[in-house]
Parts: C-alpha cells; structure tokens; sequence
C-alpha cells in the first residue's frame, strides 16, 4: 500500500508506504502541538441541528491524520466519517443559522461550524469549554493547511483506491486485486488486457505472481504512464531525453505561441518545474520537469495573468457586469425551501456583488427575510445584515448591492433603516461621495469597501440636496414582485385585456435616503427611458420580459445598458430554482443578470466562468468595441483520472467531451468527440473540433464531459467554463469542476488550442 506525496523542498516526486506517512502523521502529534493531540484522543462535542436537535457525540481525529470520525455515545450505534480535505472553512462563533439560533444557550467561544465544499449541508458543534473549541478549530487548521502545503492534493486521493485494493491484507496485489483495482480506477479490462497491465517481466522480478513494494511501485508508475505527453516532449527533443533551453524556447514559441522574453521565461520555467538537479546545471528540462510545467497553472487552458484584477475598474458601474443572485436566502427550491443566513455567505464567498433581501413585516416590530406567500422558512433581517457586513468584502474588495424588496409597512422600514445603519456603520452608503449633486454614476474604484442599497425612493437623488423631500409618500410595489409578475404572465397567457392594479406602498424618508445610486423604478418603454429616466434608476425585468425587449428593440436595449443599470431575475414559475442562460442577457449589456446561486448547472457554470477572470471580484468589464471574427480549433486529446459517476462497481464511464460555444446569436454552437469505450481512467481521442466566432468578446467555451449511455441520457462527469479572451492557446490541461464548481482533482482534459483569424 503506497501513498504518493509531493515534497516541495526537494520538488521531487517520490513514495512513502502507507506505514511512514503514518509515522509523519504521528509525528505530528508529538512534536509539540497539543491541539492534534487531543483530537487524537478524542472529544465529546453537542452536533446542533436546530433549537430542540442537540444530540451528544464523540469526536476523534485518526490516526491516518486524515479522517474525522464520530458516534453517538450509546453503545451499538453506527459511527460517520468524513475527510479532512473535504472542509473548506472553519467559523467560529455563532456564524450559522442554527448557531445563532441557540445563541442565548451556549456562549459564543464555545460554538463553531465546519463548512464543507460544495452543497454538503455544515456541521454545527458546541465544545465542552471554550479551550476544547479552540483545540479542535486550532487543529482543523493545522490539518488543512498541511493538506494544502503537501500540493498536488490528488495524489493523496490516489491513495484511497490503492490502499482498498489488497482485499486480503496480505502486503501483496494478485491478479484479482490488479484487476479489481483498474475498475475503480474506471478502466475496464478483460483477464487478457488485464494480464498485461500485471507486468510479470517488468513488475513481478519476484515471479510470484503478485506485485509487492518497489514491484507496485513500478506498476502504478507504468499505469500513470502519460504517452500523449511523451509524444510532444519527443517532437521537441533533439535527443529524446532532454528539452534543452533552446528545445523549450521553440516549444514554448511554435506551440504556446508565446512571446515577449522567452530566453528569461525558459530558465523561469526550468527552474520552477525541473525536479533534477543535474538537468538545471544544464539550463535543460527532463520529461518529469515537462509534464510538471504542463500540469501546472502555468500550462492550464486559463491565462494565470487574468487571474488576478487586471481590468480598469475606474469606469462607470454601469460599464460592468456584475455578479447577481436571486433570492439569495433561499438554499433550495422558491415555495418550500429552507431561508438561511447561509445563502449570504455562500454567495459572497463566490465573489457574487447582488444580493436580494425580501422583506416583509415581522413580529415583535422586527422585519423578516422570505419569499413572499409561499412556505419558505422565515429568517430575521438584522441577522441578514449582520451576514452581509461580516462577509461582503472577505472575497473583493468592491462594493456590494443590497437589493431590497421592500413589502414592510412604513414603521418596520424604519427599523430597517436602523439595522442598516447600525450594523453597517460607515460600510453603508448613505450620501453621494462627494456630499454634491452627481453627473453620473460612480466606478467599482470609487466605491471600494462599500454596501449600496438598491430600493424604491421618495422623488429623486436631486431633490436630497434641496430639502424637498417628504417624511413619506406613496409608490408603486417595485417590478421585484415576484408575486405580481406571476399574475401579469398569467393574465397574458390567458389573453385577458385588463390593467394590472399594482397595490400602492408608503415608503419611510429614513430607509428612501439611503438609496443613492440605485433607485429601483417601474419600466415603461425605452423611448420613455430616453427622455425621461436618471443614471441612478435601475430598472428590472423578468427574463421573459428581458427576452421580449431584446427580440423587439435589441438596439436600443444595448443603448439603455450602456446609461444606466438593468437587473434580470428568473421567471417567477421556477418554482424548483432552475436557472435561465445569463449569456442573452450578457449579449444585450444587462449588468445585473441575478441567477439561483443554490442551484448547480449550466447557467450557474457559465457565471462562474465569466467571473472567474478579473480576481473573482465580481466586476468584469463590458467589452468597448468589436473585434474581427476568429476561428477556434479545439484538439481534445487524452482524460486523466475523470471521476465515475455510478456508484456500482462494475460501471465503468464511457466518456465523451462536448464543447459549447456561448455568445452571440450567431456565434451559438456545440460539437462533440467520439466516446471512448470502458475507460475514464486514461481515454485517448485526438478529435478536433472547429468553431467560428464573430463576436469572440462576448464568447465563453464549456467543456462538459459526460459518460455516453445509448438508451438514456448521458451522465455528467465535469466541467470547466472560461472567457474565450481568458484562454491560452498550444497544448494546455483542463482541470475540471464538479457539478456545482468544486475542484474534482486531478480529473482533467489534456487539449491544443489554436485561435486564428477568419479568412
């Protein structure tokens, strides 16, 4: 039983049995860290699912320093188990909903919560003294950050499929167990392909049969062999061995099509990746020096230098898409679901800059969040405040909007105004930044640091600095109401030629005068708009709506987005919180398209996508000008280690790659490769694929994997979504996601890009 780690002192590969890095483990209990040694031993800790759910469970961290396990005390009872790389943050205090509700019953610096990746639900506990949490939250981090200091995380991951594979726990692999293991590896082989993975000549210098110590070694080298690797590494070499400088620079100009200083790029490159160091005195690359670099950021699909900020943030907001979420509260479906504090975190934490509040009259005089006639759970809006204060700026440091839909009577609106102020302090936006009359509207720049509320407001910014504004008058309910939406489509459908009568609201001058740049109003026609509207109102639309303003008056909706702010929010009858394509709104300028960020998918991969270039701080520039159309030939050539997506042994994946051009209209396509048969481990396809783009700003390219079922749909296997302006073109690794854009390492595409003009 092997286990293979990455030393990033030596930055060599080399591996340890499974006994040693058990000893490492240990190891690092006993060298002074009392925190790993006490959850070695063990604790007993409250797991909190609600006010009345509070159950008593022993806690101990095993021995492998990898896996928390826990059982009730009762005797017989099942025991859980989960891994630490599978926790993604540690909170202390009372930061969930659950926490804070059993606030008044257990201190705070008892409390905290464990927060997993992807839609795993957190697991809330109480410790026995303050000293017992800071023992588990001290050691939790301890742990993860020497998970992420070890790198190349997946290879740990290799360990869990090696370490199952000897059955009888005999230290040795016979063919069985060689053939048992290539199946969960999602390699399907008969008893004579199996054979020749069980290398007798190669592997098995013992003859026995079986494969033992350096002998599995040796097999898994020669399984994790990488031939399409080679296969370049070779065209580039002069003596098969080696890529001297010179060999790297001609790759690194004739295929990455790099340019700028190369020479200094290369020795760069030799030196950060090259693991020999008998090949660095040579300024020359070995193939592990190669497939390294390759497999690095560095040689990833996405360009590293539009990872961070990079663009003019100095613009107008309204020159910006910005990342939007719809009911953001809700962490399930829109009628039924749980509201949650959590969906604020979960959002902000996903660079996400529109959040939406709806409120409603609460008891005790204190304003609730939910959605609105339906059977959603009912949350507080100072805790959703609180939430907001506590994480908006912890991912970006550009300014949030609070969108609020606002169904409170005007006594409860002052209460908000009062959390609002109370809680946010100086973070909250309360006057023009200059104190005078604007022009215009300010840039993500000038707002660092900031909440800005988007609501209903009594007259207009100008009248705030002439004293003309009244203590409260009446509005209309803002297009936000879902609920009207609802009835207005449905009147449509039927056909019915009546008015709509929208319910009249009186708004509170102390909530009205803290919406300064964004003041929700009523839609009527973009000829109105033209003449009549302001740079600070923002008008919102259903996507049905949005969809019938940009088949009937395109043009002058691109017009209307490049003035002032628009939001775009999901059909009121996604009751199951599916999401709509954000692209066509994209298209038309829409800076504001709010999506079901609880809701993993195609909608929700395309914003991620977009998003993640400009340092995921939830701005990304609109793009000034059109470019020439550009043809994009795709070479999908090999999979690494794609996850199986049926959890039966047997099933093997037959995976395809599907490619998904986004943009424009016209610009709209998909094409697919040959799927290959029995094999997710390492599948070889040398399809290409070509596409052309007209307008290659707005385009973003999806790569889906999916296991091909010929009587039934095919199975998801992972993603990876970017700009087309973000890719880097030669022979790149794409490192897919999950479903809901989680890292599923080290699950990738290996492919060439080439981006040239249309001729």
């Amino acid at each position: 039983q092997i286990l293979m780690l990455w030393d990033t002192k030596l930055r060599h590969q080399y591996l340890v049995t499974w006994e040693q890095f058990l000893t490492r483990s240990a190891q690092i209990g006993q060298n002074g860290d009392d925190n790993l040694q006490s959850m070695l031993v063990g604790t007993v800790m409250r797991k909190i699912k609600s006010r009345t759910w509070k159950k008593q469970r022993y806690f101990k961290l095993q021995d492998d320093c990898m896996t928390i396990w826990y059982k009730s005390k009762k005797a017989g009872n099942t025991h859980s188990t989960f891994s630490v790389g599978d926790v993604e943050a540690i909170r202390e205090g009372h930061q969930s909903e659950v926490l804070l509700s059993i606030a008044d019953e257990f201190p705070a610096d008892r409390c905290f919560t464990l927060v997993f990746r992807g839609r795993r639900g957190n697991l809330d506990l109480v410790a026995e003294s303050a000293e017992e949490a800071q023992s588990w939250i001290r050691g939790m981090k301890k742990l993860i950050e020497n998970l992420e200091n070890m790198g190349e995380r997946e290879k740990l991951d290799q360990y869990l499929s090696l370490s199952k594979a000897d059955k009888n726990n005999d230290g040795r692999m016979n063919f069985k167990e060689v053939q048992d293991l290539l199946k969960m590896m999602n390699v399907d082989m008969n008893d004579a392909s199996a054979c020749s993975f069980l290398p007798s000549q190669m592997a098995d210098k013992s003859q026995s049969g079986t494969l033992e110590d350096d002998e599995f070694v040796l097999f898994y080298k020669m399984l994790t062999q990488r031939e399409d690797v080679l296969r370049v590494f070779q065209e580039y070499s002069v003596d098969g061995q080696k890529l001297s400088q010179s060999d790297l620079e001609d790759f690194l100009r004739e295929e990455q099509l790099e340019g700028g200083d190369i020479e200094q790029h290369t020795k760069q490159l030799i030196e950060c990746y090259e693991p020999s160091e008998t090949a660095k005195l040579l300024n020359a690359m070995t193939f592990d020096g190669f497939l390294m670099y390759l497999g690095s950021t560095e040689g990833s699909i996405f360009n590293p230098q539009r990872r961070g900020v990079f663009q003019d943030m100095s613009q107008p907001l309204c020159h910006y898409f910005i990342s939007s979420s719809h009911n953001t509260y809700l962490m399930e479906d829109q009628l039924r679901g749980q509201s949650s504090i959590e969906g604020y975190i979960r959002a902000l934490s996903r660079g996400c800059r529109c959040v939406e509040v709806d409120c409603w009259d609460g008891a005790n005089g204190e304003p609730i969040v939910y959605h609105g006639h339906t059977f959603t759970s009912k949350i507080l809006f100072k805790d959703v405040v609180n939430t907001v204060g506590n994480y908006a700026f912890k991912v970006s440091e550009y300014p949030v909007i609070l969108s609020i839909e606002n169904h409170c009577s005007v006594e409860q609106q002052r209460v908000m105004a009062q959390h609002l102020n109370h809680i946010l302090g100086n973070k909250l936006l309360k006057s023009t930044l200059d104190g005078k009359a604007p022009i215009g509207l300010p840039s993500p720049e000038d707002l660092k640091g900031k909440i800005l509320l988007k609501a209903k407001k009594i007259g207009g910014l100008e009248e705030s600095f002439n004293g003309m504004v009244e203590d409260s008058m009446t509005g209309e309910v803002s297009d936000e109401d879902e609920a009207a939406e609802i009835d207005e489509d449905n009147l449509h459908r039927e056909s019915v030629r009546r008015r709509i009568k929208r319910s009249k609201q009186r708004l509170s001058k102390e909530l009205s005068d803290y919406v300064v740049y964004c003041k929700s109003v009523h839609f009527s026609s973009f000829k109105h708009s033209r003449i009549h509207s302001k740079f600070y109102e923002v008008a919102s639309f259903t996507e049905s709506k949005a969809r019938k303003h940009l088949r009937e008056a395109g043009p002058e909706f691109v017009h209307h987005n490049s003035r002032q702010l628009t939001r775009v929010y999901p059909s009121g009858f996604r009751t199951d919180s599916s999401n709509f394509n954000p692209q066509e709104m994209w298209n038309t300028g829409c800076q504001i398209v709010a999506l079901n960020f609880q809701t993993a998918g195609e909608g929700m991969d395309l914003n991620d996508g977009l998003f993640s270039q400009n340092g995921n701080c939830g701005y990304v520039l609109k793009p000034s000008f059109m470019t020439e159309p550009v043809v994009l030939t795709i070479q999908v050539i090999s999979g690494q280690q794609l996850p199986k997506v049926n959890i039966k042994e047997d099933s093997i994946v037959d995976p395809l790659v599907r490619v998904e051009i986004h943009g424009v209209p016209m610009d709209q396509a998909k094409q697919e490769t040959r799927y290959i048969e029995n094999n997710g481990f390492n599948p070889v396809w040398y399809d290409t694929l070509r596409f052309t783009i007209h307008t290659p700003e707005l385009a973003m390219v999806r790569f889906v994997v999916e296991d091909y079922d010929k009587t039934s749909k095919n199975d998801f296997v992972g993603q990876f979504t970017l700009p087309l302006s973000c890719m880097q073109q030669g022979y790149r690794h794409i490192h897919l996601l999950s479903k809901d854009g989680t890292s599923i390492p080290p699950s990738s595409l290996f492919v060439h890009i080439r981006i040239t003009e249309l001729e």
